[in-house]
C-alpha cells in the first residue's frame, strides 16, 4: 500500500505577514545548518518509502522549517502543519546523518511552536488537556483510566459496545480495537523493595522506570523485569512519586507539560539510592535520558536533570553490560524456539542500543535469532500515531508484517510496549496469530524454565 503525499506547502508572498517561530523552544538554527543535504536519511525515512515525496523525508522536513525561520513560510502553513505531525519521530534519519543532525530536536520544537501558534477547536483543546493534562499527567489517573477499560472489558460491555455499532458511529472503533487486553493487577510503584534471588551475591541497587503502559498493560513484563534483575543479584526498587516519562506529551509538541512530568520523576528517583535507572521501554528509556537536555536552560533543574540521565540504563543495555563482563547469570533453561526481532526506533536510532538485545538472545540455549528485512524500520506506533494517522501507521505495519512472516520465525521479540501493540494488529490482519514478546518476558521464561 502506498500512502499518498499530501499537498506541497506554498511559501507565503512576501507583502502578506508571517508568523515565523517565538519564544522558547524554537528549531535549533545551528542543527539547521548542519543539514548538507546530502540525501543519505531518505532511504531510512518510513515516510518517504511510503510516499516518495520530497517534503515527507528528512531533508525536505528539514528545508520547510528552515523556511519558517527564515520567515518565508508561516508556522501555521497547512502543509507545514502536516509534515510535521505526518513524521513519525522515529529518527532513522539521525542514525545514519554524517552531519549530526539532531532531527528530533527540530522536528518536537516546530511542533511545540505550532501548537503554541495556532487556535484548535475547543473540543480539541479540552480533548488534549484531558489526555496530557489529566490521563497522562498523573499515574494514578492513568491507573484510574485503565481499570475503567479492564472493568469494560471484562462486563461483557465491550462485546455489547463493538455489536452495536455505536463504537463505529462515535468514531471510536480503532482506538477501540487497539487496545490490548488489561491484567486484572497493575504494578503501582509505592516504594516497594525487591531483594537479589536467594543465593545470588548482591550486585546493587536498581530502580525500576514502571511506566503509564508497562504498569498496566504490560504488568507481567514489568513483575518479570523485577525478577530477571533480582537473578542478576540487584535489589529492585520502585520509586512511590514517579510519573510517566513525557514523551507522548513532548511529542505532540506540549513541552512545557513534558518539562512538569520530567521534575517531578526527577524528585522521584534522586531519593532511591539507587545506582542505575532500569528501563524495559524504549520510548521512555529515549525521553529520560535527554532530560538533560529538556532542562539545561533551567538552572535549578539543570543540573539535576543530568544526573538524573546519566543514571538511566534500558535494561537491554544494562544486562548486556554483565554479559560482555562476564558477570550475568547464564543458568538459562533451554528454550527451543526460533525468534526474529523487531527494532524499536528509540532504541536503536535514539539510543543507538542495536548490539545488546541480540547479544542477549545469543545467549539464551535453544533460541535461534532469524533476522527480518528492515528490523529497524518503523512499525508504525510512533506512540498515538497509528491511533491519529492510521493510514500510513497500517501502511508500515503491514509492511513490518511481511517482513516478520517472510523471516520464518516462530515468535517476534521487541523491547517497547507501542510496538508490541502495533505488530500484533498488524500480524492479526495478516491472519497470523504469531506470538509478540518482550525480550525481557523471554529471558524471565529462560529463568523460569518454560516458554512465556
Amino acid at each position: 500500500m502506498r500512502v499518498e503525499p499530501h499537498a506541497q506547502p506554498e511559501l507565503i508572498p512576501a507583502s502578506l505577514p508571517v508568523r515565523t517561530f517565538t519564544g522558547a523552544d524554537q528549531p535549533d538554527v545551528d542543527i539547521l545548518r548542519r543539514c548538507i543535504r546530502c540525501g543519505l536519511c531518505l532511504p531510512s525515512c518510513p515516510t518517504y518509502l511510503e510516499t516518495f515525496s520530497e517534503a515527507s523525508s528528512p531533508r525536505g522536513r528539514i528545508a520547510l522549517i528552515n523556511a519558517v525561520s527564515e520567515g518565508q513560510l508561516d508556522v501555521t502553513d497547512s502543509g507545514f502543519v502536516e509534515q510535521m505531525y505526518q513524521c513519525l519521530d522515529c529518527r532513522a534519519c539521525e542514525a545514519v546523518c554524517p552531519s549530526g543532525v539532531q532531527y528530533g530536536q527540530l522536528v518536537e520544537t516546530a511542533r511545540t511552536q505550532i501548537e503554541r501558534a495556532r487556535p484548535r477547536p475547543g473540543w480539541q483543546r479540552a480533548g488534549r488537556a484531558a489526555v496530557f493534562g489529566g490521563i497522562f499527567g498523573e499515574a494514578r489517573r492513568f491507573r484510574a483510566v485503565n481499570a475503567a477499560l479492564a472493568l469494560y472489558q471484562r462486563t461483557g460491555a465491550q462485546r455489547l459496545a463493538r455489536r452495536s455499532g455505536l463504537l463505529a458511529r462515535f468514531g471510536l472503533a480503532r482506538m477501540e480495537s487497539l487496545a490490548p487486553a488489561l491484567p486484572a493487577t497493575y504494578v503501582a510503584p509505592a516504594g516497594q523493595v525487591y531483594p537479589p534471588l536467594a543465593g545470588v551475591a548482591q550486585r546493587g541497587r536498581v530502580a525500576l522506570f514502571t511506566g503509564c503502559v508497562m504498569s498496566t498493560a504490560f504488568a507481567e513484563t514489568d513483575r518479570a523485569t523485577i525478577r530477571v534483575l533480582n537473578a542478576n543479584g540487584f535489589e529492585v526498587v520502585l520509586p512511590e512519586a514517579q510519573q510517566c516519562c513525557g514523551a507522548l506529551t513532548i511529542h505532540s509538541g506540549e513541552m512545557d507539560g513534558g518539562r512538569a512530568l520530567a521534575m517531578r520523576n526527577i524528585e522521584a528517583f534522586e531519593v532511591s539510592g539507587a545506582e542505575y535507572i532500569a528501563v524495559n521501554a524504549a520510548g521512555c528509556g529515549s525521553t529520560l535520558k535527554e532530560y538533560g537536555a529538556l532542562l539545561a536552560d533551567f538552572l535549578e533543574w539543570a543540573e539535576r536533570a543530568r544526573a538524573f540521565s546519566e543514571r538511566v540504563r534500558d535494561i537491554t543495555e544494562l544486562l548486556a553490560g554483565l554479559l560482555d563482563e562476564g558477570a550475568l547469570n547464564t543458568r538459562f533453561a533451554p528454550l527451543p524456539l526460533r525468534v526474529t526481532y523487531q527494532e524499536p526506533c528509540h532504541l536503536a536510532h535514539a539510543q543507538r542500543i542495536t548490539r545488546q538485545p541480540r547479544a542477549l538472545l545469543g545467549a539464551l540455549p535453544g533460541v535461534e535469532l532469524v533476522e527480518m528485512e528492515e528490523a529497524s524500520l518503523c512499525c508504525g506506533s510512533a506512540g498515538v500515531y497509528n491511533v491519529t494517522r492510521p493510514a500510513m501507521a497500517d501502511a508500515l505495519g503491514d509492511r513490518k508484517a511481511r517482513n516478520i512472516l517472510a523471516s520464518g520465525a516462530q515468535a517476534v521479540v521487541t523491547a517497547n510496549p507501542g510496538c508490541a501493540l502495533q505488530v500484533r494488529a498488524a500480524l492479526a490482519r495478516a491472519g497470523s496469530d504469531m506470538p509478540v514478546l518482550h525480550i525481557v518476558d523471554l529471558l524471565d521464561a529462560a529463568y523460569r524454565g518454560r516458554l512465556p
